[in-house]
């Protein structure tokens, strides 16, 4: 069994604890939280020791592996703590807001073998893996396009949006990795368009965008285009598209069952879709703890590693650029 520390205990990382509880190869050794009362509400439910600070987790001879759920501008430096302390670390993403402290981060575990996996999960969703696998078989012979569209339910509480660092480092980051897992290839351009359009005033307050169209295109000049927004009304919207020269596949939504209902007022009346994040990738989430499990077993390098994190969040960066200047922006420009 693999003893992993969890550190965090918020909404996500109270998920992770519980997937790491289920998992038949790992175990969680104990859990830590700023906010104490977190840590001991989680660790009481589950039946596992409340550490008494960070530091005391990585100094732990009982902790093989760390999973880092906490605030963002912890991450680079739990991630640190853990290389230094030989333990592998599966960190949520992003690594940081600025990414001349991810860079940072990146000198100071270059010369370290342990592993760092970073939490892209929407790569382990099944549909979403499957289409890649499709295209990568041929099944759609050339690739040309990728669509993405993520859309939340609801926006999010002001609160949240004040700390999140902004839609394209916070929402759309997971869509920068899926555009350079499903073209699997790297955008050396990016054009986006965004504003404020579900609630103009807070945008206006905050100085923030809730929606966003982006283009971004390859050297060899495949295309992809992600739209987001933070609501939409008919619920957690998660789909992909692939075109080809020789066909097409898609990744759809999924709703908690598929029965249709038809009657004199509507016809293929239907569950709505799974509410949000936790929900929707569920099996993603699991997926993504069994490939940190593998690797620290198999001694391999992780599927998702930090430089993964590192080019979402320059894709990001260049985004805003483009969207501040109006312009098609390279992603040399950021990436120097």
């Amino acid at each position: 069994m693999i003893n992993i520390a969890l550190l965090g205990c918020g909404r996500i990382g109270q998920m992770h604890a519980a997937n790491i509880n289920a998992h038949p190869r790992a175990k969680l050794a104990m859990v830590f939280d700023s906010h104490k009362p977190s840590a001991d509400n989680l660790g009481k439910s589950l039946g596992v020791p409340v550490a008494a600070s960070a530091d005391s987790i990585f100094a732990s001879d009982n902790v093989d592996a760390v999973l880092i759920a906490s605030a963002t501008e912890t991450h680079a430096d739990f991630i640190e703590q853990s290389v230094a302390a030989a333990k592998p670390v599966l960190c949520e993403k992003p690594i940081d807001l600025n990414l001349k402290r991810v860079n940072e981060c990146a000198a100071a575990i270059a010369a370290s073998p342990v592993p760092v996996q970073l939490g892209f999960n929407r790569r382990f969703d099944p549909g979403h893996r499957a289409a890649r696998d499709a295209m990568r078989a041929g099944d759609i012979g050339q690739l040309h396009q990728v669509v993405i569209t993520s859309r939340d339910p609801e926006i999010p509480p002001r609160s949240y949006l004040q700390s999140a660092g902004g839609l394209l480092r916070d929402m759309t980051i997971h869509d920068f990795d899926l555009a350079r897992f499903m073209l699997d290839d790297e955008p050396t351009e990016v054009f986006a368009v965004a504003g404020a359009l579900i609630d103009p005033a807070l945008g206006a307050e905050l100085n923030e965008i809730d929606t966003a169209m982006i283009i971004l295109r390859t050297a060899d000049g495949k295309q992809c285009h992600i739209n987001n927004s933070r609501t939409a009304v008919y619920g957690y919207d998660q789909r992909i598209e692939l075109l080809g020269t020789t066909g097409m596949v898609q990744s759809n939504n999924q709703k908690r069952h598929e029965l249709k209902r038809y009657n004199r007022k509507a016809t293929e009346i239907s569950e709505a879709y799974q509410y949000f994040f936790i929900e929707r990738y569920h099996e993603a989430f699991m997926a993504e703890v069994s490939a940190f499990v593998d690797c620290i077993e198999n001694g391999t390098t992780p599927e998702v590693s930090f430089e993964d994190g590192r080019r979402a969040l320059i894709l990001a960066e260049a985004a805003y650029l483009s969207v501040a200047e109006k312009r098609m922006v390279q992603v040399s420009e950021i990436d120097s």
